[in-house]
């Protein structure tokens, strides 16, 4: 895995960086901030796009690497000092699920969050870990500098956070960790999609209550029904003869069509007589205005503007009753390569400069400057369906029947007896002895029902030379990566010159590879060399065409599917319309 450039900011609480322009900008104070929170409390939109960021991120793993001179990024070995201090942030991967969950919302809200770190010495907590650290993600709220201290709210007592100092910094010291995006502007700053549509949030605001007051008008009565025959107001129970105020009377039936909205005076018209000389026939006048139509289309207007703003696509967003099920599939995507990771790669960039690094310098680990914290997306790209990839993994013998009932929705009492599973293995073995084929079917990719060309493909997709350099592009792929796998562990020694009988392209469909060794072997290296020609040739933008490429054919060798032409205008419908 190549690291992409990286525009995240961290910083850690040392003595050298209590300034006033620090202090402006890692402060409670900032409003923006404060009224980007109103808007996630407030509007369900704010809330849907960082709940989704935060369930994105908390799907990731966290793991040590080495850039390589060629930039890449390789797993470091189990019972590195690196590997062994990463698997140990958080306490392990649930809480590191926990944390990058957290900054799902810090990230796409405030633009910004802190991770408080301490020993747990300090931590009269009883549920926390024997050895370790105690390790919390807080708010922008909940952090507090004044005077040159830093003070943290934790479970509702404050903590004061002592500087570090730069020069030695002490690896059993509490520590806190600022995390944001920088502001283009001003880096000090922090920058998210929410701070960006803070106009644009308190527009919709005022949509929602002009709404809401158009709703209201409509409970406060269905209008004056003119009645031609003299003037005379209804009277109420017990009023006698006597006539009602028409200001009164509206007044009376408003209150009652909003206390009581089924009862009959929000439905029924007032009746009103008037003169027979005034009108000539029954008329109904309304309380309607042009308005009203007006503040529906404006808030869902509105409601775009701020879907076009984030840093998924707006589809996640409003809605995909349009699209079909491989447009989902890219958009899914292309969600977590245009969202999700550039903000894991900020916490990761977080965790490395503050974290990782300075103690392998402490504990003077050679190359101590080129190992990191980085992430793996690969579970959340697994989009085929958990029952169907259940019976395929039961087959190739990787998962027990356990786990295969429990992905299937039985219960472990569905399971044979052991006299129905000597019956079995007697049936399998005889079926075997008459050379009856065992291997089971394997599902196309994405495993759904329809492998049709999707129905919203543009016409250029059809254009035949396209597809068919996709389609040589990602054999070829899948060609160069089988005869790697033959000289790779995955392949064993005495399993090599049967592997050696399958097509090349075909080879990850009878060896099982996991997502993180197509990047540990570098299955796919090269592979995409001519991408920018065919790119350039059919008008497209190279970059977007590796990556639908790339990800494709790292799913094919994850999944352990065989590569189908049918799919290819799937693939690639993400990149047209972009220029190269």
């Amino acid at each position: 895995m190549t690291s992409a450039a990286l525009t995240a900011a961290a910083s850690r609480y040392v003595d050298r960086k209590v300034s006033a322009r620090g202090a402006r900008s890692t402060t409670n104070g900032d409003a923006r901030q404060a009224l980007a929170w109103q808007m996630y409390h407030a509007t369900p939109e704010v809330r849907f796009a960082a709940a989704y960021m935060a369930n994105g991120m908390s799907g990731a793993t966290l793991y040590a690497g080495r850039r390589a001179t060629d930039g890449t990024i390789e797993p470091a070995p189990e019972g590195h000092r690196a590997s062994e201090i990463v698997h140990q942030i958080a306490g392990g991967p649930d809480g590191q699920s926990k944390l990058l969950g957290a900054f799902g919302k810090h990230l796409t809200v405030p633009g910004e969050g802190w991770i408080v770190v301490r020993p747990n010495s300090e931590v009269l907590n009883p549920l926390a870990p024997e050895d370790g650290h105690d390790w919390r993600v807080l708010s922008t709220r909940e952090m507090r500098q004044q005077a040159g201290k830093l003070t943290a709210t934790i479970d509702g007592d404050e903590v004061e956070i002592p500087a570090g100092d730069p020069e030695n910094l002490n690896p059993d010291a509490p520590v806190a960790i600022r995390v944001w995006e920088p502001d283009p502007e001003d880096s000090m700053l922090a920058d998210s999609p929410v701070l960006s549509s803070l106009e644009l949030l308190d527009e919709l605001r005022l949509l929602n209550a002009a709404v809401k007051a158009i709703a209201r008008s409509r409970l406060t009565g269905r209008g004056i029904l003119l009645v031609p025959k003299g003037v005379r107001f209804p009277t109420r129970p017990g009023q006698a003869d006597s006539e009602d105020d028409l200001i009164e009377l509206l007044m009376m039936i408003a209150e009652t069509a909003i206390r009581e909205p089924e009862s009959a005076a929000a439905t029924v018209p007032i009746v009103l007589e008037v003169p027979a000389d005034t009108i000539s026939d029954f008329k109904l006048l309304t309380f309607e205005s042009d308005f009203d139509e007006l503040a529906i289309r404006l808030r869902e207007e509105a409601i775009k503007r701020f879907a076009t703003g984030l840093e998924i696509p707006a589809e996640l967003l409003l809605g995909l009753q349009d699209t079909n099920h491989w447009g989902a599939w890219m958009l899914s995507s292309e969600a977590i390569r245009m969202g999700i990771e550039p903000k894991l790669a900020t916490v990761s960039y977080a965790l490395t400069q503050q974290w990782l690094r300075p103690l392998l310098q402490a504990e003077e680990v050679d190359d101590w400057h080129r190992w990191l914290v980085w992430y793996d997306t690969a579970g959340l790209r697994v989009r085929t369906n958990r029952s169907e990839t259940a019976l395929q993994a039961y087959d190739r013998k990787v998962i027990s029947a356990k786990a295969l009932r429990r992905e299937t929705g039985f219960e472990e009492s569905d399971a044979p007896d052991a006299d129905e599973e000597a019956a079995r293995t007697d049936a399998d073995t005889e079926a075997q002895d008459e050379g009856q084929e065992q291997d089971p079917p394997r599902p196309d990719l994405p495993v759904d029902e329809t492998q049709d060309e999707p129905d919203t493909l543009p016409a250029s997709a059809h254009n035949h030379g396209l597809l068919a350099a996709a389609d040589g592009l990602i054999w070829a792929a899948l060609s160069s990566a089988g005869d790697k796998l033959l000289r790779t562990p995955i392949c064993p020694r005495s399993e090599r010159a049967r592997a050696r009988e399958i097509q090349a392209a075909a080879l990850h469909t009878a060896l099982k590879v996991e997502p993180g060794q197509v990047e540990q072997y570098r299955l796919l290296d090269g592979a995409w060399a001519r991408v920018p020609e065919i790119a350039r040739r059919y008008g497209l933008d190279a970059a977007c065409l590796t990556h639908a490429l790339d990800g494709y054919a790292r799913e094919l060798i994850a999944a352990g599917v065989e590569h189908s032409f049918d799919v290819v205008p799937a693939v690639v419908t993400s990149c047209l319309g972009l220029a190269a």
